[in-house]
């Protein structure tokens, strides 16, 4: 693995010298294939496109992002930005790499989130898309566009994390594959219409069997934290080290929104039903409100407090996008027979 994580490094460096005046393009690029737009961005996108590709992606969202969690504590994949100074190889000749404010997630490396999350989600969005181009056009030239779409984003996604030292190459690619993977088995299996304790069970099941596996690592004299140690001993700026970037986040936020997801349907079973204005008048409105949740500040301390109300916030994310926003849009501008 030496060898190469050596070439990935050199492969960083010679990515940053290229295409260093591209770099407002790299961090856009990488904050679109962040596991966490998949929620805020992508999913009111397209549930107001469709009821059940918007309720897939939250689903292959939650789903793809807690096995990454997992995959990453089993694998223990080293980071480019603290391994070049851990592996003592370049003492005599540094690499000539800089750090930017997304490069220092505390998590292990491997397989990339971001690759493994866009990967699976984009090809829910991709594979409704091309099906809806098809059944109206009938072209398969038009229909395969989203798929050429779909490869080009997951390069661009996979370069933006090499170029912040974020991920090695290799990791990148495992991430893709696996995502990919993901996608096709996960969107076969939509929870469309399941009762709330289907939901609320799967949550819980998510949440304790990771609990129980990190107290099982730990118990074997495993140190799950140790990727937390190193982020912090070797990012260039203490504030780009964020709370909501540790393996926790995560769990919290997918036990969030499955929770969410049923309660949304529970509330209101099917969703409302809205002609296409009113759609685009509630996908307007949700992406605004899901901006000012996520910008919600919230104490970092104590840390379990941090967790519980980043797990109501990502709750709270269906509510807007399923109920909330669709029905006051629909009390507005639905008009009553006489």
């Amino acid at each position: 693995m030496e060898d190469i994580h050596t070439k990935g490094i050199w492969m960083a460096e010679s990515l940053q010298q290229r295409t260093m005046s591209q770099e407002k393009m790299w961090l856009v690029i990488t904050h679109i294939g962040d596991p966490k737009a998949a929620f805020l961005l992508v999913f009111p996108f397209t549930y107001f496109f469709s009821k059940r590709a918007g309720v897939a992606v939250l689903w292959v969202a939650a789903i793809s992002e807690w096995l990454n969690l997992v995959f990453k504590w089993m694998l223990f994949g080293e980071r480019p930005f603290w391994w070049i100074g851990e592996s003592r190889l370049f003492i005599n000749k540094q690499p000539n790499v800089q750090q930017f404010s997304s490069t220092c997630e505390t998590g292990p490396g491997s397989p990339s989130g971001h690759a493994m999350v866009t990967a699976a989600v984009w090809w829910v969005v991709v594979s409704s898309l091309g099906s809806f181009l098809y059944s109206r056009t009938h072209s398969v030239a038009l229909s395969a566009a989203p798929y050429l779409l779909y490869v080009v984003m997951l390069v661009a996604v996979g370069i933006s994390r090499i170029f912040i030292l974020a991920h090695f190459p290799h990791q990148v690619i495992v991430g893709s594959i696996t995502g990919f993977i993901l996608g096709i088995v996960l969107s076969g299996r939509v929870p469309e219409g399941r009762p709330l304790l289907f939901f609320f069970s799967f949550s819980i099941a998510l949440l304790l069997s990771t609990l129980l596996l990190h107290a099982g690592l730990e118990q074997l004299g495993v140190d799950v934290s140790w990727s937390i140690a190193l982020a912090k001993k070797w990012c260039s700026r203490p504030e780009w080290i964020r709370l909501d970037t540790a393996p926790f986040s995560s769990l919290t936020r997918d036990c969030g929104a499955l929770l969410g997801l049923g309660l949304a349907q529970y509330w209101k079973p099917g969703g409302w039903s809205l002609p296409w204005a009113p759609r685009a008048l509630s996908l307007a409105i949700s992406s605004m409100g899901l901006y000012h949740v996520n910008r919600l500040p919230l104490p970092v301390q104590p840390p379990g407090l941090f967790y519980g109300l980043f797990f109501v916030k990502f709750v709270i994310v269906p509510q807007i996008v399923i109920v909330l926003v669709p029905g006051l849009v629909y009390l507005f501008t639905h008009k009553k027979k006489d």
